[in-house]
């Protein structure tokens, strides 16, 4: 049997049964969902990267304890353990003074270009990626929040409506106002996507 054909479920037991590499094999199955959903949220690569290794810290004890029930949700699960800690992060450090860099840049993710693309299409995909960003943070928190769920962690409206505490018909409703909003955005700036 081939990793790609294992369940999450399977991989979880074999885990909690002491085989280490399971974790290793679930923890690779899933970085990019959930790195990418922290880091699209806090929008700094140092410290998604540590909020992403918090979380799986967390699922690690979890597992461990015996507290995660498998319900076929162990992605979803993951990402809302590493949005939690987006939204506690930002909870602390709304009580700490606040310092913005010089530059006032924040950075954003950028899509790791497959096969042979040339400079010219990476400059183009680079520039268009930053508009999108730019769009983005334009957005009320709940639909910017809905959308990133959505397009960047790639989670179902199910899955996006259990995460933020609303209902699925709310999390729909939310994402067709983003997308609403972009639109208005882009006709507004006269900007060619």
């Amino acid at each position: 049997m081939t990793k790609k054909t294992v369940s999450d479920e399977e991989l979880l037991t074999g885990y909690i049964n002491g085989e280490e590499n399971c974790l290793r094999t679930l923890i690779h199955r899933h970085q990019r969902r959930v790195f990418t959903s922290i880091y699209v949220l806090v929008k700094d690569r140092a410290l998604a990267e540590d909020l992403f290794q918090e979380t799986f810290i967390k699922v690690i004890n979890s597992l461990r304890s015996g507290r995660y029930e498998e319900k076929g949700k162990f992605a979803a699960w993951v990402v809302q353990i590493g949005t939690n800690l987006v939204r506690d992060y930002f909870r602390k450090m709304e009580r700490l003074p606040r310092v913005v860099g010089s530059d006032g840049d924040e950075t954003f993710l950028k899509y790791i270009p497959l096969g042979d693309e040339n400079a010219e299409r990476r400059l183009i995909n680079d520039e268009r990626d930053e508009m999108v960003k730019n769009l983005i943070q334009k957005l009320p928190p709940e639909q910017r929040e809905v959308l990133v769920l959505r397009n960047y962690a790639n989670l179902s409206f199910k899955e996006i409506a259990e995460l933020t505490n609303v209902s699925t018909n709310t999390a729909l409703a939310r994402m067709r106002y983003a997308l609403s909003n972009m639109r208005k955005l882009i006709e507004k700036h006269n900007i060619i996507l």
